[in-house]
């Protein structure tokens, strides 16, 4: 009663309410965009090419659009190319001391950022959509499209590139005026989109005989273990003490106190996964369209549930971890805030020590979250590929799901408590991933 007594607050409270409402309607959007067909194309002929032929890659990028790109609806690019574009800013930060500069401005450096990944985003679709049409004109010798040419191309990039300038716009309205990340919120819709379809075709292979109910009770216990893994995993922290000297300014004294400097366990969120589920998958999905026997034999053993793709995966996850983890957390930088503001560790010298000492911290917390999101990343694609389970929602998909859900949840308890109203736990805080 207590959960749904604070659902209820949340209609109560005009401004929280007007957010929900204007989130729920933009995501509805969002949906319908996803079943527009783009002009000039078979879309139903080419939905049953991809399914056949576009193999695990396909799906992975699927997910994401929510069904759009095997529709190729105008949404058909989602919002890969903004991730795209926000990554790469991210890894120029480091490169490019002039970007680097910019991400220390503040909010006027920020602004700046934004601007250069919208631009980053409109770039990168218009290179993918541009393969796209001409990908579509090739595939079985033009059949998908009824007037080949570069109007048709033109037009397709056109069409492809806009609609992921208006998902781009969407999430930035949903985070501004709405509820949680408008760009998380847009990928959960189309991850939770898929779930009926899943849920449907699992039915039907009940009643086909070709999975037990008892088999579909474990894979249900096991999909709320993985879940309430992720939560414990996602908000778990190693907080390190932090001590504040007194300083003297004129009569009053400042500082003395005490603090903590809050590590996650995964800093870096579901990039690795990602990143590695589409390096590794490239070369099967690409070979899928070659009809050559000793082509097709490597491309099997790059697909999911082989020795081969498991051992490259979680390789590639821990190497992301490392890596993605060492651009956004700089122990260097925290070091030097810690010593210009008289903070320091006790027991460890300010300075070097300081920053080797988070960085050793740092490095043990990165091992242990890539064990976690190897663990939740490989369990589902085994049981997807040895016992045929239409089970779409996989480690990565989950991982976003459950990420994105605690984060939103959290924003709108923040808008209870400060109402003064209960939150979703009567003992306690629900903290999202960013605690």
């Amino acid at each position: 009663m207590g959960i749904l007594s604070s659902f209820q607050n949340i209609f109560k409270i005009p401004e929280l309410k007007s957010r929900v409402l204007f989130t729920l309607a933009l995501l509805a959007v969002y949906r319908i965009g996803a079943h527009i067909p783009t002009p000039g194309i078979n879309g139903e002929e080419l939905s049953k090419f991809l399914a056949e032929k576009g193999g695990a890659l396909m799906g992975f990028f699927d997910m994401f659009s929510g069904g759009a790109l095997s529709r190729v609806a105008i949404f058909a690019l989602g919002i890969m190319p903004y991730i795209s574009a926000s990554i790469i800013l991210q890894l120029l930060t480091v490169v490019i001391p002039a970007i680097g500069k910019l991400a220390k401005e503040g909010e006027a450096g920020r602004k700046k950022i934004v601007r250069y990944t919208r631009y980053g985003t409109v770039i990168i679709s218009a290179i993918q959509s541009f393969g796209i049409a001409a990908g579509l004109e090739s595939m079985a010798g033009g059949a998908f499209v009824q007037n080949p040419g570069w109007s048709f191309r033109l037009l397709t990039m056109i069409t492809l590139t806009s609609g992921t300038a208006f998902i781009m716009w969407l999430g930035e309205q949903i985070t501004e005026r709405g509820i949680g990340n408008g760009i998380s919120l847009i990928i959960f819709a189309g991850i939770v989109a898929r779930f009926p379809n899943a849920v449907i075709s699992t039915i039907r292979l009940i009643q086909a005989g070709e999975l037990s109910i008892f088999f579909v009770i474990f894979l249900i216990a096991m999909m709320v273990a993985v879940v309430v893994a992720i939560i414990y995993m996602e908000r778990g922290q190693r907080k390190i003490p932090v001590q504040y000297a007194k300083r003297v300014v004129g009569r009053k004294v400042y500082g003395g106190q005490s603090t903590h400097l809050p590590l996650k366990v995964n800093t870096s969120g579901v990039i690795p996964p990602i990143f590695a589920s589409s390096i590794i998958m490239f070369p099967a999905t690409v070979a899928g369209f070659i009809a050559i026997p000793w082509v097709q034999a490597i491309a099997r053993q790059f697909s999911p549930g082989t020795v081969l793709y498991t051992v490259l995966y979680v390789g590639m996850i821990f190497f992301f971890a490392y890596f993605y983890t060492a651009i956004i957390f700089n122990p260097v930088d925290i070091a030097d805030n810690l010593k210009k503001y008289g903070g320091y560790i006790p027991g460890i010298r300010p300075g070097q020590k300081t920053s080797e000492y988070i960085y050793r911290v740092l490095s043990r917390l990165t091992f242990v979250g890539g064990i976690y999101l190897a663990t939740v990343c490989i369990i589902p694609e085994i049981l997807i590929s040895r016992f045929n389970v239409p089970f779409y929602f996989g480690g990565t998909s989950l991982l976003i799901a459950v990420g994105v859900a605690l984060d939103t949840v959290s924003q709108i308890e923040s808008h209870l408590i400060t109402r003064s109203y209960e939150g979703f736990l009567r003992k306690g805080r629900l903290k999202g991933r960013r605690g």
